[in-house]
């Protein structure tokens, strides 16, 4: 996945089982929340989450994005410190 806006490297990509399923009942896709992730939109995160993201931009800590999909479910994205790899789930998962 190439986004000409990332700030952020994902490194591999994977998922839950759990976080497919509902992006598939909703007919979205995960490429949608991964570019807004990559991008620095953090989506429905509280301001301080969001500032903690921000500085984790130049840190290389740990970044959690959390989107509201069309039913109202909650998917969250989690790119690891040091960027090998991002994660979406439910937060019911976590």
């Amino acid at each position: 996945m190439e986004n000409s806006n990332a700030k952020v490297a994902l490194g591999e990509i994977v998922s839950t089982p759990s976080a497919l399923r509902a992006l598939e009942a909703n007919s979205q896709s995960a490429a949608e929340f991964l570019d807004r992730h990559a991008a620095g939109d953090w989506g429905v995160v509280c301001e301080g989450d969001w500032q903690l993201n921000d500085e984790a931009l130049r840190s290389g800590e740990r970044l959690l994005s959390a989107y509201l999909l069309a039913s109202g479910v909650k998917l969250w994205i989690i790119t690891e410190a040091g960027r090998s790899s991002t994660c979406l789930l439910l937060p019911s998962e976590y």
